[in-house]
């Protein structure tokens, strides 16, 4: 369901992006606008960022070999965090370059064409309005009762959250944008022009670090979420056994990596403590939807050494 979400809302959001782009490029050349420019490349940037995600998702689907033992499945995460980066160079820092010229040189919007921002804006918000309906339809499918703070923090998928985050910082953008431009319609001052670009600017940055963030949290590791966790300790345990440690990694947003450590009799024999731990591994994959690589060591327990095994 995530992976499906994620990618329907990625599409959504490209699809609108590309159109927005050739209007706000339209709009610049007509006008000259400072806003339109960075808007402009704000959108492309976008649609980039966008056609990495696609590629990410695909190449995640490789099969494993012996290169890569684990699989292709954190391949999301990195594009992600490139996204990241294109956001920040490409979007944001130009939008603040070109508010820097446009300070240095404000100019009004004249002629007869002054109404083509305003149009393209008011087109642009309605569009992306879509796009970003669709992020949150498809994100509710997988959030649960998460506050959408923690749901953007916690998401092992690399691909709604950063739409969610784009969408939204492309219709706060529009907003400054139109801003912008109608105050230097009304005054003539090309300053607010240039003000509405910087703040486009400061948003952009603020997103793309919110997002490198969070995507290299993934790069580095993230354990199962809490409630997989204590779901796949309830499977290890539900035969009797002591559970001595346990660790979990993604290797990928559907895929976990288990290892952990369980007690057996002292007298067990290889046979029963083979069939204990194919049990348990049955237990787990039923306990939990995304896919396992599951490695369990079986130890005689002790609560003495409980302490030093943790380690």
């Amino acid at each position: 369901m995530a992976a499906s979400g994620g990618t329907k809302a990625v599409v959504a959001a490209l699809a609108a992006n590309l159109t927005i782009a050739v209007f706000k490029f339209v709009a610049w050349a007509v006008t000259a606008s400072s806003s339109m420019l960075a808007e402009a490349i704000h959108s492309v940037a976008d649609s980039g960022n966008q056609v990495l995600l696609l590629v990410g998702g695909k190449k995640a689907h490789r099969q494993a070999d012996e290169e890569h033992p684990f699989g292709y499945g954190r391949e999301r995460y990195v594009y992600s965090f490139i996204v990241s980066i294109v956001l920040f160079s490409v979007g944001g820092l130009f939008a603040l370059y070109e508010a820097w010229q446009k300070f240095k040189d404000p100019h009004g919007i004249e002629g007869r064409w002054w109404w083509v921002p305003l149009a393209v804006l008011i087109g642009a918000i309605i569009a992306e309005s879509l796009s970003f309906r669709t992020a949150i339809k498809e994100s509710n499918h997988v959030r649960g009762k998460q506050s959408w703070s923690k749901f953007i923090r916690t998401a092992k998928a690399p691909e709604l959250p950063v739409i969610l985050l784009e969408d939204f910082g492309a219709l706060v953008g529009l907003v400054l944008a139109l801003l912008g431009v109608s105050l230097t319609l009304v005054t003539g001052n090309g300053a607010f022009d240039a003000a509405g670009t910087a703040c486009i600017g400061v948003l952009l940055v603020l997103i793309a670090i919110v997002l490198a963030i969070e995507t290299k949290s993934l790069l580095l590791g993230e354990s199962a979420t809490v409630e997989h966790v204590h779901a796949i300790r309830e499977a290890l345990t539900a035969d009797g056994s002591t559970l001595i440690h346990l660790k979990t990694l993604h290797l990928g947003p559907e895929e976990i990596l288990v290892a952990a450590k369980i007690s057996v009799p002292e007298n067990s024999s290889g046979a029963q403590i083979a069939q204990a731990i194919d049990a348990a591994e049955i237990r787990i994959r039923a306990a939990v939807e995304h896919k396992c690589v599951i490695y369990i060591e079986p130890d005689v327990f002790a609560a003495a050494r409980a302490a030093e095994l943790e380690k």
